[in-house]
This record gives structure tokens, C-alpha cells and sequence, in this order.
């Protein structure tokens, strides 16, 4: 089974600029690279942060940019999106009872669950209780289980970046709840950084993806801000093979050269 995960594509009005980077041009290049080499792929998950602001444009602008996808797309809010104006926009979304962003998906065994950890007008992350109940309830559920957020769910030790992280009340008690199902969690995927990120949270392996713009250079020195620059930009193929979860950053914008190399020795020696 190909998942594909991308996030924090930012987009503005068409037209604009983002960073000195054309936030639509990077995500056409992207759309089509995965048409091209992923179309395979049962699902696209766009993990938050859809526009840099709210931008009603910006959301017509991705509408119409994801009807030439031959994947079936699930989408997600960031700090950078505004509830309301994207539910207008996509109003055949799924919420929950509270009427948060909050949705599911089955695909096959195998669930994937996407998480709205959006407090509105800060850059900051919540996962308030009535979240975590709903939550709870997906992940009652028999089978394994996938997990996506679009804030990082945990402090990474970049003092700046991680003031912008779930906030520490939420962290410890969604760690918590996650801990009482890791048995069941195969992944934990989120954006927001714009880095590529890997590790594990109370034993459950996570990764970061970057963005289609601007990147995070990590600081781990003390700081109030943030270095980025215009690095590379990716998309993550996810590979599901029974009990494995492998994951391949695809640089779909690297435009210089590439060697390819046979496995024989004599083509290395």
C-alpha cells in the first residue's frame, strides 16, 4: 500500500509570493510528479497549512489544482488556515461533533486518522479535550492505526521552533493517551516544522515532513527565532508491507543531475 504525505504548502492569492517562492508553481511540480510517478498511491494526505492567509483565492486556487490528482486526497487544516473559510471552500469535508477538522479514514485494515490541532490567530498547537475524547474513540476501534497532525506533538530541542509546537499541557496528556494504544499506532506523521524530522514519542516512531517552500535550517542553540532558506522542497511516499512502514522523501523539484547506477561490482569499481 503508497500513501503519499505533503504539508505546508502555503498557498496565497495566485500570483503572490511566498518567501520570494511561488507557493503554486511548487505545488503544480508536485501535483504532477506524483500523477506521473505515484499515481498508484490510495491516498494523498496534505497535512495543514493550505494557505499563509486564509486566503479565499488561495483555497479556490487548491479546489481546482487537486481535480487533476488520480488519487483520492485527504485534507488537513494548519495554523496558517482558518476553519471556517476552509469548510466554505470544502464544505463536503468531514468534521466532527464539535465541528472540528478532525476525520478518518479506513483503507482496508488499516485506519488512518488526521487530527485538527488548530487554536485560531496563534502559530501554537491544541489538542483540547474533547479532541482527545474523539480521538479515544477512533482508536477503540479494532485495527491498526496511522496517525497525522499538522502541529508537532512533541518538543524537538529547537528552543524557537518548539515554542510553536502542541502546546505542554496537551502534549502530556495526548502522550499519554497515545501510550495507552501503542501497540496499535504504526506512525505518527506531521508538518509545521518544514523539516525532515524522524523519531519516536513514548516508544511510537514519528517523522516531520518539509514544506513546498521555505525550509527550516534546525537551531538547537538558544534563540527567539528561526534560520530557513529556500532548500529543496519534498513530498513523502509512505510503503506499507504488512508490519513495516517504510517512508522515501521524494525531492520533486531537484532539477540537476542524476547518475544512475547499476548493482553489479564492476559498475561501482
Amino acid at each position: 500500500m503508497k500513501i503519499i504525505h505533503l504539508s505546508d504548502i502555503h498557498l496565497c492569492a495566485p500570483g503572490g509570493l511566498v518567501e520570494g517562492i511561488d507557493p503554486h508553481e511548487r505545488l503544480a511540480r508536485a501535483f504532477g510528479h506524483m500523477a506521473e510517478h505515484h499515481a498508484d498511491a490510495v491516498r494523498l494526505v496534505i497535512s495543514g497549512d493550505l494557505t499563509h492567509h486564509a486566503n479565499p483565492d488561495a483555497y479556490k486556487a487548491l479546489k481546482q489544482a487537486l481535480q487533476l490528482l488520480p488519487m483520492p486526497v485527504r485534507l488537513m487544516i494548519g495554523n496558517h488556515d482558518d476553519r471556517a473559510v476552509f469548510l466554505e471552500h470544502f464544505p463536503d469535508q468531514s468534521i466532527d461533533l464539535n465541528g472540528f477538522v478532525n476525520h478518518c479514514d479506513q483503507v482496508g485494515d488499516l485506519r488512518l486518522i488526521y487530527c485538527d490541532t488548530v487554536r485560531p490567530k496563534v502559530h501554537w498547537g491544541e489538542f483540547c479535550e474533547k479532541r482527545r475524547a474523539w480521538l479515544r474513540d477512533q482508536l477503540d476501534l479494532p485495527g491498526p492505526v496511522l496517525l497525522f497532525f499538522h502541529h508537532n506533538i512533541l518538543d524537538l530541542g529547537d528552543p524557537c521552533s518548539d515554542e510553536l509546537s502542541l502546546n505542554r499541557a496537551d502534549q502530556a496528556e495526548l502522550r499519554s493517551l497515545l501510550k495507552l494504544f501503542q501497540h496499535k499506532i504504526r506512525h505518527i506523521f506531521f508538518g509545521h516544522v518544514h523539516e525532515s524530522l524522524c523519531g519516536t514519542m513514548a516508544g511510537i516512531p514519528f517523522s516531520g515532513v518539509t514544506s513546498t517552500v521555505h525550509q527550516t535550517i534546525p537551531n538547537l542553540a538558544p534563540s527567539d527565532k528561526s534560520p530557513s532558506g529556500p532548500l529543496e522542497p519534498s513530498y513523502r511516499v509512505i510503503l506499507l508491507r504488512g508490519e513495516d512502514v517504510v517512508i522515501h522523501q521524494i525531492p520533486f523539484a531537484w532539477e540537476g543531475e542524476v547518475v544512475w547506477h547499476g548493482n553489479d561490482w564492476e559498475d561501482w569499481t
